[in-house]
């Protein structure tokens, strides 16, 4: 984390947000980061979409946790939502105190109003409200995402290193709003508050958004998800896939991330004397992978929707059909990749545990299958050529 940035916001708001009545406790639906609910079980882990009920929930009463690990007690942690929606918040907003979210819409569009202004984030954008912020979501229809909570600091861009000043994601591409207010009295507004894991609403008078003028560094961002400028090996083998690493936020140990979100464009494969596709691997990180668009290039059977789960040591890769794909080409030549596709994870030095909820909803039984055909290709008397 870079300590010399301070984040600083001053609003100049109609009213103080402090006017409204007591907390009280509420309902947390499926939200929760009680860990210890299952016992962990090291698997690879895949859900097919979920699906959006029908009965109108907004998006609040939409999230549900589906892995986390640590405590915002602790300020040390993080934890992972889906959220599905297809109403809006009606004079309701939420404020996060326990960290920051990043949410990442899978379909449909969100309207959100902060109280720093509107963003209109849809998919292949994600948007960062950092943790105190007021926001109320509208939507026009049917809505799906994925949501990445960090407990510790904020998210930031990556160190580029020898690649330099530019690359990745260019910080001209971030958003933000523009002030925007409402002098609305309302009989009964419901400000939520998410505290130490638990949610609380308190009622008042009038809008929360009320904020004539900002000015200040700590403020809700976008990003657009095409602008990313693509990394890769240009003569053989792979780059660590942190070369597309899209935002940080680093841990007190150098060179290990409390979350890094990554998204894996439509890009250009070029190198020589290589398998292409992602490696088999087991990493010191955990993996939470969703598909936004098409189907992530390296396992057929991961459509936009989908999500998995691949934690800290636990080995995966491409599944059987794609390894054999790519050692059958002969010749390899430029290709596209990906086209039509983007996919994203969220990548964490902790490991994570899924909840009760979770492992309930739509899991991908035969998931291992995926590797159960994978050949045995070894020949002791082949020389390189």
């Amino acid at each position: 984390m870079n300590v010399d940035v301070y984040h600083f916001r001053w609003m100049y708001r109609i009213l103080p947000a402090c006017k409204h009545q007591p907390f009280k406790p509420m309902d947390n639906g499926n939200i929760t980061h009680n860990w210890e609910e299952n016992e962990s079980i090291p698997n690879q882990t895949k859900w097919n979409p979920l699906e959006i009920p029908s009965k109108k929930h907004d998006f609040l009463q939409g999230m549900s946790t589906v892995c986390g690990s640590g405590h915002p007690r602790e300020k040390h942690g993080v934890s992972h939502y889906i959220y599905t929606c297809n109403t809006s918040m009606q004079d309701k907003c939420v404020c996060n105190a326990d960290g920051d979210w990043l949410i990442v819409p899978q379909q449909g569009k969100l309207k959100i109003i902060t109280e720093f202004g509107k963003m209109t984030v849809e998919p292949n954008e994600f948007c960062v409200i950092q943790r105190g912020i007021r926001f109320t979501v509208n939507v026009d229809g049917q809505c799906r995402g994925f949501i990445l909570e960090v407990f510790d600091g904020h998210f930031e861009l990556p160190e580029l290193g020898a690649m330099g000043a530019n690359g990745l994601a260019n910080p001209r591409d971030f958003e933000v709003p523009v002030a925007w207010y409402e002098d609305r009295s309302v009989n009964g507004y419901t400000v939520v508050q998410k505290h130490q894991g638990r949610l609380f609403a308190a009622t008042q008078n009038h809008s929360p958004f009320d904020v004539v003028a900002w000015h200040g560094n700590y403020v809700p961002y976008k990003y657009n998800l095409s602008h990313f400028m693509a990394v890769n090996s240009v003569t053989y083998d792979h780059c660590d896939p942190s070369v597309f690493t899209v935002l940080t936020c680093q841990s007190n140990r150098k060179g290990t991330a409390i979350a890094d979100f990554i998204c894996f464009p439509p890009r250009w494969a070029v190198q020589e004397h290589t398998f292409r596709p992602p490696y088999y691997h087991r990493n010191s990180m955990s993996e939470f992978m969703g598909c936004i668009s098409g189907k992530y290039e390296a396992k057929t059977t991961m459509d936009e929707g989908c999500y998995s789960l691949h934690n800290m040591m636990t080995p995966h890769g491409p599944d059987a059909i794609t390894y054999k794909k790519a050692t059958s080409q002969g010749k390899l030549v430029p290709e596209r990749i990906a086209e039509g596709c983007m996919s994203f994870m969220f990548e964490t030095c902790f490991e994570l545990a899924a909840t009760k909820w979770a492992l309930s909803q739509k899991v991908d039984q035969d998931y291992w299958k995926r590797w159960d055909d994978l050949p045995k290709n070894f020949n002791p008397n082949q020389k390189p050529q």
